[in-house]
């Protein structure tokens, strides 16, 4: 196969990093930024940016386009369809692509719906995170439980494609209160869900008010528990868990992060967007700078850091990622990495003894307790 052949065949996804927000929610370390009044100059930054990078892929067809932020759903769907148009114009967009739009709720009206349809996106992603309006008080989200339901309601009627996030282990959430979001979730005919357990990041309001005793999360066990009922009541109700996090319908899986834990060709547009280019002759990260300033002052030099990646670092992400998926490793694959040692012999003994993989038909799958520690058993599965 020849490289061109070879790109042709892989084809490329595409992120955008819309880094507007109202707020910072107190949980939150993504990169972003409450200024609204720079959103038309970050536009043609970004207009700019697509344009120079995009150029070496045009022999590439893009088969999914994933907006995430941020909140882009706060920017004007013109803004959203002048960049679409770039990026059309650029390169062929699949005839199948999916265009997926992350959105908070309390933004997504009838007419922002069927604003974001004429655009030609038709997946949406809604940052819900609770059902339950003492749960979103204590998130510090800003629309309500109600709101929530009306508006996933209307975007299945209009979209039909639909996700919803929510998040588990909330300061005196109990198991049962977090079966009423899934229940919640279960009753409202969502085909996707994403499912997350609330994690202290270094640098946020939340870090800091757990810090000073002033918030208490549950323990390890406890969100350990919600987790594991999520698996049971999402799989018993036929989602497939076909990533440690993500549960869908047949039909409905996210193509856009299924490409990307594949480890194919992403192109990531925005401050602090990352890519990653797979040619014939080697793998490619690079990463943008996390300044809004920055970005829109110099958009042709948006890239901060590029690196190829080594085969030691491609082995590893392999079985990183691949274990996070339900179809996980290629045992053969896995003990080639590993060169037929002993040392993985008895670590791959002790991981079955207990209980965290399992192996079925030659692959190397992760159990329902295994995905709970998902990177650890990825670590020790690395060769040394």
């Amino acid at each position: 196969m020849t490289g061109d052949e070879y790109k042709q065949l892989l084809g490329v996804h595409c992120y955008l990093h819309i880094p507007f927000c109202r707020q910072r929610c107190n949980y939150c370390d993504f990169f972003l930024v409450t200024r609204q009044d720079l959103q038309e100059r970050f536009f043609h930054a970004l207009d700019e940016e697509t344009i120079l990078r995009t150029a070496p892929y045009h022999d590439r067809k893009v088969k999914t386009v994933h907006v995430g932020g941020g909140t882009p759903s706060l920017v004007p769907s013109s803004y959203l369809g002048g960049w679409l148009e770039t990026l059309d114009g650029q390169l062929s967009l699949d005839d199948t692509v999916e265009i997926t739009l992350e959105a908070n709720p309390e933004d997504i009206t009838p007419e922002k719906s069927r604003e974001l349809v004429s655009l030609g996106i038709n997946r949406l992603s809604l940052g819900v995170q609770s059902f339950r309006p003492e749960k979103l008080h204590a998130l510090g989200r800003r629309h309500s439980a109600d709101q929530a339901s009306r508006v996933v309601a209307a975007a299945l009627d209009l979209f039909g494609n639909v996700s919803v996030d929510l998040i588990c282990g909330v300061e005196g959430e109990s198991l049962d209160m977090w079966e009423q979001d899934l229940h919640a979730v279960l009753a409202s005919g969502i085909p996707h869900v994403s499912i997350y357990m609330l994690s202290v990041e270094k640098k946020t309001k939340l870090e800091s008010l757990v810090r000073r005793g002033m918030v208490s999360l549950p323990g390890e066990h406890e969100q350990a528990a919600m987790y594991l009922k999520a698996c049971e009541l999402l799989e018993e109700q036929g989602f497939l868990h076909y990533e440690v996090s993500n549960f869908s319908k047949p039909g409905f899986f996210s193509r856009y992060n299924l490409g990307c834990w594949h480890r194919e060709s992403y192109l990531g547009f925005g401050p602090s967007a990352h890519s990653f280019t797979v040619s014939s002759q080697k793998e490619i990260r690079s990463a943008n700078v996390s300044s809004m300033l920055r970005y829109i002052a110099s958009p042709g030099d948006a890239v901060l850091s590029s690196e190829i990646i080594l085969e030691k670092e491609r082995n590893d992400e392999r079985i990183f990622l691949g274990l996070r998926l339900s179809s996980g490793l290629l045992l053969d694959e896995l003990s080639g990495y590993h060169q037929g040692s002993r040392g993985f012999e008895e670590t791959l003994g002790r991981l079955r003894a207990q209980g965290l993989v399992d192996i079925r038909d030659g692959v190397l799958v992760l159990s329902r307790k295994g995905f709970l520690f998902a990177d650890k058993v990825a670590e020790e599965l690395m060769p040394s």
